[in-house]
């Protein structure tokens, strides 16, 4: 065999062990029916999404490294099946951000949500103490206005305490990730 064929055949395989361990081993992997029959408490949006809430996390970019660190006051509020939950984000930088989410729950547990600087709908599902949200989100001007597509995890702690990971993509490719934990605000009685 010649160099250009050895060359092309193990950059091939290169691509075939990088696309079998995103598909098969890494955080794009997971599935709702993965967590359907866990132990513990089941995530419900209206119980544990409700109320004043409090959120602290970090921005991952694509070196893996922090890009940024923020705190965000939530409040959700239920209608039956309807919610509306309202962020208001400040960064280290000094920057804020607001975000309204309207979300829709079936009676199967599939959730539908839009918000300002989504793309059309998010979809998601809750499963057992978990619920995915998969939906396209246009970043601000100051930020590029890239449209990336995005996955939640939310995944429910003994405590209440909800762990939430998300993965920003664009064109397939990991641009930044986000790693936060929301639980209720102490009542100040």
């Amino acid at each position: 065999m010649n160099t250009f064929t050895l060359v092309a055949l193990g950059a091939a395989a290169v691509v075939v062990l990088v696309y079998l361990r995103v598909r098969y081993f890494g955080f794009m992997a997971q599935r709702p029916a993965d967590y359907a029959n866990a132990t513990g408490e089941v995530f419900d949006l209206r119980t544990h999404l409700n109320g004043p809430m409090i959120c602290e996390g970090v921005i991952y970019g694509p070196t893996g490294r922090v890009t940024s660190r923020f705190v965000a006051d939530m409040e959700a509020r239920w209608d039956g099946n309807r919610g509306v939950m309202d962020e208001h984000f400040r960064y280290e930088s000094g920057s804020e951000q607001h975000r309204q989410w309207t979300l829709v729950l079936g009676n199967d547990g599939h959730i539908r949500a839009t918000a300002p600087d989504l793309v059309g709908e998010g979809q998601g599902q809750q499963s057992g103490p978990t619920v995915q949200l998969r939906y396209r989100i246009r970043l601000d001007e100051d930020a590029g206005g890239h449209v990336l597509d995005t996955t939640d995890w939310m995944y429910l702690a003994p405590n209440g305490t909800i762990v939430n990971r998300s993965q920003f993509r664009k064109f397939g490719i990991k641009v930044a990730e986000l790693v936060a934990t929301m639980r209720r605000k102490e009542s100040s009685a």
